[in-house]
């Protein structure tokens, strides 16, 4: 049984109040000689079309995720936002496990995750679990889709998913409080306290979340049979099953500085900590007893980014530094039969991220930028699990302790000759350990009409991914001798936007694209026991990704909004069958979806607000060769969520009251063979804003 911590309401009131920095665009209340040096503050010169497509985005496929979205969300994760707002795969183990994000066809891994400008996956794994970021800590989230990302950084094949916080914009003090409570025991609470003048501004955010997470659901891999007097079997059923040994129990904790120094200086730094302890649920296939078992997984992370912008009419320069320390723990025991908890695997990793990066920008006469960008990430890695025991009843201790630098640079020059033509080219230079690698890039939009804002975008790139820390080095099973997964893409598509913003606006996007990657890394089992990875497959991903956005003011007191999007992404083995029984040669890879869809509506009335989710995801197979057993092929399933809240506005403090349904319809459905999702479940919560000084009136 968990045991619940201290409220993280207690725990931040303990933090100490510290300052930061106000953007220098909002008005200052106060002296006449801040005033002058916020006035003094001028941004880099963008160029857009028509005001609508900025210099830096010619030819880039972006999805901007509303910042609406984040604030009304601020009890899900970033991987419940992206499964509702994009067209990208969310793979989800079960509520509050490990889910991963992937672009296009291509797997977590291809998926690169900023935070704030540093790279935060895994260097062991390649990939970003999603389940561990709430989106309370999220100010900004984008996402490059395919090419784009090499504006970003390298090893993408898929995409960038763009994380940032920013400042309060705090005028003294101020504070907000959520608290929420939902089935399953589940517990959430949300504080912020900030603080800020025209120079300074401050933000202490605390998340606290914890759950039994024993929600029920109905087990089709246990089919049970009735039996009449004589022991004839006269039918069957599948039982209703609670979820085992789910428990969860995190605090996340941010710390952010901002300091405007005037002059076009800009200050920041960020602190993010986690500590998490999280059980591991039963399959439906175990049949054992979890109070003869402990399956626990734990982490401890801190990020640290420090900034410095310097800011000019014409040209930028952007100094980072950070660090990234996590330590998680796997820990399996059970009891043989004695009574007595016997360790069977004791897992221990060590990752210390140091990062450094330079950024600079200029642009002249409006028709030319130029950027240069240099990205170093220095990983060092130590990993063992103990108490591993063989087939042979032995003990053996597997694991590694290694260091990889990387080196990103890159070079851009984007040419607007005319009002509607943008030509845009990147070099990009990667160095992985010993390894390097060339990614050349080329962007083109064309406005095609100014009616509509009607732009036509086309782009080509090279692109790499290096092997992660396990692929080489993992004992037993690593292969440094694996080769660089590497492709060509192909882009091309229409964007456009109409209306007006305070009554109706139109907006939306088609993309088509085309990706070919040779040296595609997969594990596979050896003769000796172990898996170990090889460059085994070409893989030829294609596809259209859609977007559509709409916003209506029906009256003054009634507002709509619709957004959705839809993806056709066929991601299937071209290469050469391994042996004559290889069935997987012209099939879809496992676990990704060939079809995905997303639905948001929201519907305000003075103070009341409806929001209704929807996604769709098609049939995923768990097997390459995509057999469609009960086993080797999940089935397609729909989500629907449905929220109601309403606002307040009292003279002392600002009051909103939120009820949640999620999985409005009691879908029964699997993201991850043997990993059931609950059903319907219910939230309710409260939000406080007080009021202080100024504030107040």
């Amino acid at each position: 049984m968990m045991k619940r911590r201290i409220p993280i309401s207690i725990l931040a009131l303990l933090l100490p109040a510290v300052l930061s920095a106000q953007s220098p665009e909002r008005p200052n209340a106060g002296t006449g000689s801040d005033t002058r040096s916020v006035q003094r503050t001028i941004a880099i010169r963008e160029v857009p079309v028509w005001g609508r497509r900025p210099m830096q985005e010619i030819g880039v496929q972006k999805t901007q995720l509303d910042s609406t979205v984040l604030r009304q969300n601020i009890a899900l994760s970033m991987a419940d936002i992206l499964t509702f707002n994009s067209p990208l795969f969310v793979k989800q183990y079960g509520r509050a496990t490990l889910s991963t994000v992937s672009f296009r066809g291509t797997g977590p891994s291809h998926t690169q995750v900023t935070w704030n400008g540093m790279r935060i996956n895994n260097p062991m794994l390649g990939m970003t679990d999603f389940s561990m970021i709430p989106s309370y800590f999220i100010d900004d989230a984008a996402l490059l889709h395919g090419i784009s990302s090499v504006n970003e950084t390298g090893g993408a094949l898929g995409g960038v998913v763009k994380l940032a916080t920013g400042p309060a914009h705090a005028d003294g003090f101020g504070m907000q409080y959520v608290q929420g409570i939902g089935m399953f025991r589940t517990f959430d609470e949300f504080l912020r306290l900030m603080w800020g003048n025209s120079r300074w501004q401050i933000s202490t955010r605390a998340v606290y979340q914890s759950s039994r997470n024993d929600y029920k659901y109905r087990n089709h891999d246990k089919k049970e049979n009735i039996y009449d007097d004589q022991m004839q079997i006269i039918g069957s059923y599948y039982p209703v099953e609670r979820n085992r040994n789910g428990a969860f129990d995190d605090v996340h904790l941010l710390q952010e500085v901002y300091y405007n120094a005037g002059r076009g200086d800009r200050l920041g730094m960020n602190v993010w900590y986690i500590n998490s302890r999280r059980e591991l649920p039963l399959l439906t296939t175990d049949y054992a007893d979890e109070r003869r078992f402990e399956n626990l997984q734990r982490e401890h992370t801190l990020r640290g980014v420090v900034s410095w912008d310097h800011l000019r009419h014409d040209w930028k320069l952007s100094l980072k530094g950070g660090y990234v320390h996590t330590w998680t723990a796997y820990d399996y025991r059970r009891d043989p039969g004695n009574g007595i908890m016997t360790p069977m695997t004791r897992s221990r990793s060590r990752l210390n991220t140091l990062y450094g990066q330079a950024e600079g920008s200029c642009s002249i006469d409006e028709r030319w930028l130029f950027t240069a960008n240099l990205s170093v990430h220095q990983h060092f890695v130590r990993s063992a699990d103990k108490n591993i025991t063989t087939q042979e009843g032995n003990e053996a201790t597997v694991g590694y302790d290694q260091a990889r630098i990387e080196i990103d640079g890159t070079l851009s020059a984007r040419w607007r000759p005319t009002e509607r033509l943008g030509l845009s080219l990147v070099l990009r230079e990667q160095l992985y350990g010993t390894r390097w690698a060339t990614v050349p890039a080329f962007f083109a939009d064309w406005l095609l009409s100014k009616r509509g804002n009607l732009v036509a975008k086309a782009s080509v790139s090279r692109n790499f991914r290096f092997p992660t820390l396990n692929d080489l080095y993992f004992l037993p099973g690593g292969n440094p001798d694996l080769k660089n997964e590497r492709g060509v893409a192909y882009e091309a598509g229409l964007s456009f936007s109409t209306g007006r913003r305070e009554r109706c606006t139109l907006a939306g996007s088609l993309t088509w694209y085309d990706q070919h990657i040779d040296d595609w890394i997969l594990w596979l089992p050896t003769t000796k026991g172990f898996f170990s990875p090889v460059n085994i497959k070409k893989v030829h991903a294609y596809g259209i990704e859609a977007r559509a956005d709409l916003d209506v003011a029906l009256s003054e007191a009634w507002r709509l909004g619709l957004h959705g999007t839809f993806s056709w992404s066929p991601s299937i083995n071209v290469g050469e069958p391994m042996s004559p029984a290889d069935r997987s040669v012209g099939k879809q890879l496992p676990y990704e979806p060939e079809f995905s869809a997303t639905v948001n509506g929201r519907l305000d009335w003075r103070s009341w607000s409806l929001h209704y989710q929807w996604c769709y995801y098609s049939e995923r197979y768990t097997m390459s060769s995509n057999d469609t057993t009960l086993s080797g092929q999940l089935p397609p399933y729909l989500m629907n969520n449905l929220s109601l809240e309403k606002r307040f506005t009292l003279p002392w403090a600002g009051l909103s009251l939120k009820g949640a349904i999620n999985n409005l319809f009691d879908e029964e459905y699997l993201s991850v063979l043997s990993r059931p999702m609950p059903g319907i479940h219910v939230e309710f919560f409260i939000g406080i804003t007080p009021k202080w000084g100024k504030n107040r009136d």
